[in-house]
C-alpha cells in the first residue's frame, strides 16, 4: 500500500523544473543539466578528477559504477586517453547485472548483458597502460555473491556512480511488490548483494524503452549489490537523461517521505549524495498542464 497520498503526489509533480535546483523544500541537492551531451561531460570530469585526486595522493580509488546512463561513456574513455589518467588504481564494483529465468549470465551479445556493453564502451576503448587491471573489474554473477560482499566491506567505497529507476531503484534495488511478503524501511536499507526475480513494472519498462514493449525479451532475474552497499560510499552520485520513466521518482525524491515505495528516498539520509537530471528527466507533464483535472480532491 502507498504511503504517498495522490494530493502530496501532484503538489510535488507540479513544480516547475527551473525552480527544482534551489527548492525550499528539497530534501537531496539538486543539479539541472542541459541536456545529455552535458551530463555525460560532467560524469566523465568528475569521475576522472575523483581518479586523479586519488593518484595525487598515490591512493586507490575504489568506485560502484553502473550500466548506464550511457552518455558519459565515450566522453570519459576520450578524457582518460586525452589527459593520460591511469586507471592502474582503480577497483571497479559493477552495480548489476541480469540474469535469464534460471538465474545465468546473458550472452555479451544481449541488449542486457551489462558485462557485454561495460566491456566494450567503457573497458576496450582504454588503452592497455592506462587501463583497469582485469582482476580490479568485478562482475557479479549468481556464483560470486558473498567474493564481491567480502571485497566490497574490506575498505571504504569512495563514490557510487548510479541512476534510478521508474520506480526509483538504485541498482536493482527495486520495490518489493511480492503480495505475500513486504518489507520495512529498515530492512531495504539494509539489504545486501542478492539475487531476485525482476518486477512486472521494470520488465515493462525495459520493454517498451528497448524492444517495443516486447516484454519476452527483457531478462526476468537481475543480481544486485544492495542499498547497503551502493550508500556505503563517501559519496554518492546518480544521473538520469532518460526522461519520462524517471520524471515521478525523481520528484518523490526530493520532496517526499522516506519510503520502501521508492528506495532512492533514502539518498535523503546520505551525509553527501546529489543528483543531476537533464531538463527532459526533470520536467513533469503534470508541472505543464494545470488544467488537468485529476480528480484528487473528488470523494
Amino acid at each position: 500500500m502507498s504511503t504517498i497520498t495522490p494530493q502530496e503526489l501532484y503538489t510535488w509533480c507540479k513544480v516547475p523544473f527551473p525552480q527544482l535546483e534551489n527548492h525550499p523544500q528539497l530534501k537531496i541537492p539538486f543539479r539541472l543539466c542541459r541536456d545529455s551531451n552535458k551530463m555525460g561531460a560532467l560524469m566523465a570530469r568528475e569521475l576522472a578528477d575523483e581518479i586523479q585526486s586519488h593518484n595525487q595522493r598515490q591512493e586507490i580509488t575504489r568506485a560502484i559504477i553502473p550500466c548506464g546512463p550511457a552518455c558519459w561513456y565515450q566522453p570519459f574513455t576520450d578524457l582518460i586517453i586525452r589527459e593520460k589518467v591511469s586507471l592502474k588504481n582503480m577497483v571497479i564494483f559493477h552495480m548489476d547485472e541480469c540474469l535469464d529465468w534460471q538465474g545465468r549470465e546473458l550472452p555479451r551479445d544481449h541488449p542486457y548483458s551489462f558485462r557485454g556493453f561495460m566491456e566494450k564502451f567503457f573497458y576496450a576503448p582504454v588503452e592497455p597502460d592506462l587501463a583497469v587491471p582485469l582482476e580490479n573489474r568485478n562482475w557479479l554473477t549468481a556464483n560470486n555473491i558473498e567474493e564481491i560482499k567480502e571485497k566490497i566491506w574490506a575498505a571504504p567505497i569512495d563514490i557510487t556512480y548510479g541512476g534510478w529507476g521508474q520506480d526509483g531503484h538504485i541498482a536493482y534495488n527495486q520495490t518489493r511488490r511480492h503480495p505475500y511478503n513486504h518489507i520495512t524501511l529498515d530492512e531495504l536499507r539494509n539489504s545486501t548483494v542478492r539475487v531476485q526475480e525482476n518486477n512486472l513494472d521494470t520488465i515493462l519498462a525495459l520493454a517498451q524503452r528497448t524492444f517495443g514493449a516486447a516484454y519476452q525479451f527483457v531478462p526476468p532475474m537481475s543480481v544486485t549489490l544492495g542499498v547497503k552497499e551502493c550508500l556505503s560510499a563517501k559519496k554518492v552520485r546518480l544521473f538520469s537523461d532518460t526522461g519520462a520513466w524517471k520524471q515521478t521518482a525523481l520528484r518523490v525524491a526530493l520532496f517526499g517521505p522516506l519510503t520502501a515505495e521508492y528506495p532512492i528516498t533514502l539518498l535523503q539520509e546520505h551525509p553527501d549524495a546529489l543528483i543531476t537530471a537533464t531538463v527532459e528527466t526533470a520536467t513533469h507533464p503534470i508541472s505543464l498542464h494545470p488544467e488537468w483535472d485529476l480528480g484528487i480532491l473528488k470523494d
